[in-house]
């Protein structure tokens, strides 16, 4: 059963990971409404987000390499208005503030249903307010250090539960401006460094809990189930997205935001303590 659980931790990990729709909600929604207090612990749901790094990886892996080798030639040459260093550097500096708050702030935001809730209905009307005033004409190739360190202050809101990592940055991203495609992608590199350096920090925690205290006997076992089925359904979760976005606007997004919200409050109001 245990394996199970794992299994569908993993889906709902991958699936929710890159839709802004916040993984961190819908593990914790889903391991409350199930009662799996083991599994659903944040080391283990938050260890198994390595799954999501290696679909990343993965997936923007040509896209990763030329940003990188073009980074290393712009620095070499002293050329800093090349557009793979304004990535780079924008990718850096946009990640420092969210693991400088997220040091900070780790063991004291809550979570609770009915921030989560909020927080889901506030991010609703915010991506949909992106929608609408944002220009959507902008490329990946007009990428600006500026816009690494405001989406990375974008991220920095994810920290908090219900906001969702990939729904605060692309909605940044396309308060700037951006095409929904290319916020999208810009939106994943530039939480690959957070949530790869957030992913290892938990998986050390894990074995370290693990040497101290009463976990699962095969709790190797089903972290290695729970990644590969975050891999998964995080690598189809990214082509999915980066293929709808370049058709379709983040609506149907919005109106599953306002909905999963209020389905939270109404089970709060009718006595569901969360």
């Amino acid at each position: 059963m245990e394996f199970i659980q794992a299994f569908i931790l993993g889906i709902i990990q991958g699936i929710t990971e890159f839709l802004p729709i916040s993984s961190t909600a819908h593990l914790l929604i889903a391991t409350k409404v199930f009662g799996w207090k083991e599994l659903g612990s944040k080391d283990f749901v938050d260890a198994i987000q390595f799954g999501s790094v290696i679909a990343i990886v993965g997936y923007f892996w040509s896209l990763i390499v030329n940003v990188v080798k073009g980074g290393i030639t712009a620095f070499k040459e002293k050329d800093w208005q090349r557009e793979e260093w304004k990535i780079l550097v924008g990718i850096t500096v946009g990640t420092i503030p969210a693991l400088i708050v997220g040091f900070l702030l780790k063991d004291i935001l809550p979570e609770s249903a009915l921030i989560i809730a909020i927080m889901s209905i506030i991010m609703a009307i915010l991506l949909g307010l992106a929608e609408k005033i944002g220009t959507r004409k902008r490329g990946f190739d007009s990428l600006q250090i500026r816009d690494g360190i405001l989406v990375g202050l974008g991220q920095t809101l994810a920290l908090i539960p219900g906001v969702s990592r990939s729904g605060s940055t692309l909605t940044t991203a396309l308060f700037l401006g951006l095409e929904r495609d290319t916020a999208a992608k810009f939106s994943f590199l530039l939480g690959f460094p957070t949530l790869t350096i957030a992913t290892l920090y938990k998986s050390l925690k894990i074995f370290k809990l693990f040497q101290t205290q009463a976990l699962p006997d095969n709790i190797v076992g089903l972290l290695i189930v729970g990644i590969i089925s975050t891999f998964i359904f995080s690598y189809l979760s990214i082509a999915f997205l980066i293929k709808y976005l370049q058709t379709k606007n983040t609506l149907i997004f919005v109106w599953y935001r306002l909905a999963f919200g209020s389905v939270i409050l109404l089970a709060i109001a009718a006595g569901w303590e969360g």
